[in-house]
């Protein structure tokens, strides 16, 4: 397991917490005993998880967040460091999609995507790096998907934004390792989650892996020894993709 610091409580801030894998991976970063940071753009749920995590005895902040604004971001940084300091993990995990053909695709789309897929990720991790590596140590794991390396039909944008997710956090992965920071991709198959229609999730629920699988998986590498670290997280169902 990993080695904590005597009485001292890591910080996690997880984007996108509202519901989903988000949601999922707060929990378990709460269940470790972790002080949790959740944020999205749904404040009422937002404060109905952090509740949650407070009933059981754990600490949680909810706090209002558009990852696609540079200001939002900046505010929540702001509001995290007053509270609690510095974020010893970063987890990029807010994201949209839609099915759609490229033809179909519109430009509002394409924005919105690339803008909460690749911008999202770039300005919180941006928010938190100068504090990681003054302290020489944090971990950030970037959810991508295995969309990010294969072909799926009606992803192309969706694809084209964890592609370029996944190569923004390689590359930052190779300038920080030696600083003390661990970079983790996670490449998730298909997760049951409201990223799917309902049709979609009845069809093949036996199929998916659940939001709580992928988080089991991030959890268990944080807790890997000191000495070593995980590059690459790759989660797909055992029958194959969707």
């Amino acid at each position: 397991m990993i080695e904590l610091e005597k009485n001292y409580v890591p910080v996690v801030w997880v984007t996108g917490a509202t519901k989903g894998i988000g949601l999922a991976i707060a929990n378990a970063f709460a269940i470790i005993g972790c002080k949790i940071i959740l944020t999205g753009r749904n404040r009422s749920q937002l404060e109905i998880n952090a509740g949650k995590i407070i009933d059981q005895g754990g600490y949680a902040l909810p706090l209002v967040c558009d990852v696609t604004s540079e200001t939002s971001v900046r505010s929540a940084m702001a509001a995290i460091t007053k509270k609690l300091g510095s974020v010893d993990v970063l987890v990029n995990n807010a994201g949209v999609t839609v099915f759609e053909s490229f033809e179909k695709t519109t430009v509002k789309e394409f924005d919105q995507i690339v803008d909460t897929n690749l911008r999202g990720y770039f300005l919180c991790t941006k928010s938190v790096m100068t504090s990681m590596l003054k302290q020489k140590k944090g971990h950030i794991f970037n959810i991508h998907s295995v969309s990010a390396t294969t072909t799926f039909y009606n992803s192309a944008v969706y694809s084209a934004s964890k592609a370029g997710s996944l190569a923004l956090s390689k590359c930052l992965r190779a300038e920080v390792r030696k600083k003390g920071i661990r970079v983790i991709d996670v490449l998730p198959g298909a997760v049951e989650t409201d990223m799917w229609d309902k049709s979609s999730r009845k069809k093949f629920h036996s199929k998916m892996l659940q939001p709580e699988d992928v988080a089991d998986a991030i959890v268990s590498v944080y807790c890997q020894p000191q000495r070593m670290t995980t590059d690459e997280i790759i989660l797909r169902p055992v029958e194959g993709d969707v």
